[in-house]
């Protein structure tokens, strides 16, 4: 128990003592859990603003401002990519839901969870549980550790529904290249990630996501999130969406300027739309949010659109009911492009969603309660908090032909939910500040030089974008201009994609290392292709490290195309990530045969090019390898024994394939990094992923789970001698385990899982460094690593 939770309760005993918090209602009086007072959850120039604006129905004012009153309920999404997930929906179904009928929480009932109506193959579901009774209730106490765990795998996302819209009308294929503008924390992009492997059997899709954040600290977050999917198809970068540079490609010799098939812009916003999540909303709700915000809002749409290849589509959208944030921002986007865009009618695209369609008349108010109604009427020492853009366009001609109702707005009372907006816009032709965009691809052919663009503000507050070529007259300049696509060419004949020089832009937060990709001629390699018998379609040129000096202690892959962005831009962008970990260098692995050996988190890309050293198992031995630490040979069966006695010592592959004629066993395929010793055979496998399959394989893990952190929680209070008689009862349940597996093989064996030396304790985002001199040493890719 830690020091926080060791206060709470003695808080919790205080009030108890004063007569205070010895029920329900005596702890709302003293204050939820912590000793903090009450929010108030009512907030009266909220309720004028939205009433005056008649977002809601007629009718439907009360409903509505008591679904904003109410807890968020609970909501998870099952990751549609990966071959199991038809595997946990099972599971989810038939085990853990059936254990939640009937069952009473504080006096309150809990539903069955329930699929969302409008999200496809049934791979979200949502309960009137909200997370503070998951989170402290002991009935569920099961329930929350299957979420928690199968999130750390990223096989389960517990993500808001409403946020699971964005990415669906997008309408993402495999082949698609993909921005995400505010990416951080990542559950859309984990959603765009999963639409470009939607075919597993492929293991490099044409498309790729480049995710990106203005903080450089949430870009971690947004690393982790995106590695639990393992894609070699991401990139993570750190740049202020208003003004992400525009990036360039090589086309079979010919450089070309990188335009995206799918944009997701997903703006900051004031997020009055997630009061039944964030409370504070409550008590500082204030239209000066959204007054603040519009610019913001506006500029990173434009970029959006700008960066946006003709025909492809921009999903943009808000956690925010404000039309100032929503409405206001797609008409004047909407008027600039001057029919270059338009809105795209998505009404049948999500059937079983209910929503509101997006209105065309609004009125502008200031935190005083002042309301204007057109931008003439606003006084000049207001004008610097209002800008004409927040208006409605008074053209009647103009406004018919936006077809603003077109816009989505999702009422919380309706399918009780948070409240969104989201537009779909489709491009389709060049904006008309980017005109001269032909003519900038050919100057682009015959020069590497950068291409800046600007964004001034003109009179009525809306941007004109313009194109700004390097002073011709400034030599300084083109000496300058000059060295660095000298430095940069070089750079790229020896494979290095280094952090952005300093010249060319100011560093902020951590400096990260450089991406290297292995030479044609590089010596690493060899002696893995002979190992590993790889395939001669395989891609060594996307292998790359991140270390220019000393040893190589990690190999990571990128697909082709993200390999051509990486060398054509990397004085351009500040990459924070990209890759999956696929080898890791052993210590000894020379003596074996081959000095790296396979990494789980990426053996499903890496899979595909393997021929040699693979050991198919049955479900059986994969129980043994993953409840033991180094099991004997003897401890598998008689199959898996003779296929590994002539086996050379080392790295290998453990594949387990279903069998169709036992419908009752797990139906997915799984691949594991194994490692064959003398005697025996072990699993690399992070704990995470170990439950993840033995759940699958219908072995409860929960009782583990609970003794592990209560093990945990005692070393952390200091009890030593209740920790000796725990690492005693341990060792000796561990031997009992083992015995009995060993003398029943036939037989499921006992599920326990105990911790051992093979697997490392789990780190947390809070302990994750972002940076050092040596990002081997580091390796912010590895969240959840295994020692060899």
């Amino acid at each position: 128990m830690g020091r926080r939770q060791r206060n709470r309760q003695r808080q919790q005993q205080q009030r108890r003592e004063r007569g205070g918090g010895g029920d329900g209602q005596g702890r709302e009086q003293a204050g939820w859990e912590g000793g903090y007072p009450e929010i108030v959850k009512e907030n009266a120039l909220f309720e004028r603003y939205y009433q005056e604006l008649r977002i809601v129905p007629e009718g439907e004012w009360e409903p509505f401002m008591a679904a904003l009153r109410e807890p968020l309920p609970a909501t998870l999404r099952i990751t549609g990519y990966k071959s199991h997930a038809k595997e946990i929906l099972h599971c989810l179904k038939n085990k853990y839901f059936k254990e939640l009928q009937d069952l009473v929480v504080d006096g309150q009932k809990i539903e069955v969870p329930q699929p969302l109506k409008w999200y496809p193959e049934e791979l979200a579901w949502h309960t009137n549980l909200s997370r503070k009774i998951l989170r402290k209730s002991p009935q569920l106490e099961k329930f929350h550790q299957f979420l928690v765990s199968e999130t750390e795998c990223g096989n389960v996302s517990r993500q808001e529904a409403v946020s699971m819209i964005p990415p669906l009308l997008l309408n993402v294929n495999p082949h698609h290249k993909i921005l995400d503008m505010c990416a951080a924390p990542g559950s859309k992009t984990a959603q765009l990630i999963e639409m470009l492997h939607a075919d597993m059997n492929v293991p490099f899709p044409e498309g790729f996501v480049i995710a990106n954040d203005v903080d450089n600290k949430r870009c971690y977050l947004l690393v982790h999130q995106a590695k639990r999917l393992n894609s070699p198809c991401i990139m993570v970068v750190n740049h202020d969406a208003s003004s992400i540079p525009t990036l360039q490609i090589d086309n079979n010799g010919r450089k070309e300027i990188l335009f995206y098939d799918r944009i997701l812009c997903d703006v900051p916003c004031s997020g009055d739309g997630t009061m039944r999540k964030n409370i504070d909303v409550w008590k500082k709700w204030t239209t000066q949010n959204s007054l603040q915000l519009h610019g913001l809002q506006l500029r990173i749409a434009t970029r959006g659109v700008e960066q946006l290849a003709e025909g492809g589509r921009m999903v943009y959208s808000t956690c925010s009911l404000n039309p100032v944030e929503n409405e206001a921002v797609i008409a004047s986007l909407l008027e600039k492009s001057e029919g270059a865009l338009e809105l795209a009618d998505v009404s049948s695209e999500l059937p079983g969603l209910k929503w509101m369609p997006g209105i065309t008349q609004w009125k502008v108010m200031l935190k005083d309660g002042q309301w204007f109604e057109s931008w003439k009427d606003v006084p000049s020492n207001r004008q610097t908090q209002i800008r004409p853009t927040m208006f409605p366009i008074k053209d009647e001609e103009k406004l018919k032909a936006m077809n603003l109702e077109r816009c989505i707005r999702i009422l919380p009372h309706h399918q009780n939910t948070g409240g969104f907006f989201v537009a779909v816009l489709i491009k389709k032709s060049s904006m008309p500040w980017n005109k001269r965009q032909s003519k900038l691809q050919r100057k682009l052919s015959q020069r590497t030089g950068d291409v800046s663009v600007s964004a001034p503000a003109t009179e009525d507050g809306s941007l004109e974008i313009v194109e700004e070529p390097p002073d011709a007259e400034d030599e300084e300049s083109k000496e300058t201009q000059h060295l660095l696509n000298v430095e940069s060419e070089q750079s790229k004949k020896d494979g290095v994609c280094g952090p952005p020089p300093s010249k060319k832009m100011k560093l902020f937060g951590f400096k990260e290392d450089p991406f290297v990709f292995l030479s044609e001629d590089d010596p690493l390699f060899p002696p893995i292709q002979k190992f590993y018998a790889l395939d001669p379609s395989f891609p060594k040129m996307n292998l790359l490290t991140r270390t220019q000096e000393g040893k190589k202690r990690q190999l990571y892959m990128v697909s082709k195309e993200l390999r051509n962005v990486l060398l054509n831009n990397s004085e351009r962008m500040k990459v924070i990530n990209t890759g999956i970990k696929v080898w890791s260098r052993n210590s000894d692995g020379e003596q074996f045969g081959c000095a790296f050996r396979l990494a789980q988190e990426g053996i499903y890309t890496l899979y595909p090019f393997i021929n040699a050293r693979i050991i198919n198992v049955c479900i059986e031995d994969v129980k043994v390898l993953l409840t033991q630490e180094n099991p004997f040979l003897s401890k598998f069966s008689s199959e898996t024994h003779k296929r590994v006695k002539d086996l050379a010592m080392g790295s290998i592959v453990l594949k387990y394939e279903p069998d169709p004629s036992k419908p009752d066993t797990l139906q997915c395929p799984i691949v594991l990094c194994g490692w064959h010793g003398k005697t025996s055979l072990r699993a690399f496998v992070p704990k995470n992923e170990r439950l993840h399959y033995l759940r699958m394989m219908g072995v409860e893990v929960f009782k583990a789970k609970r003794r592990e952190e209560n093990f945990e929680s005692k070393t952390e209070e200091g009890d030593q001698d209740s920790t000796k008689h725990m690492e005693e009862e341990m060792d000796m349940e561990h031997n009992e385990l083992a015995t009995k597996m060993e003398a029943e093989v036939d037989e499921e064996p006992i599920h326990e899982l105990m911790e051992s030396s093979v697997i490392e304790p789990e780190n947390k985002m809070g302990n994750v460094q972002p940076s050092s001199e040596n990002a081997e040493n580091r390796d912010i890719a590895d969240l959840s690593s295994v020692k060899a």
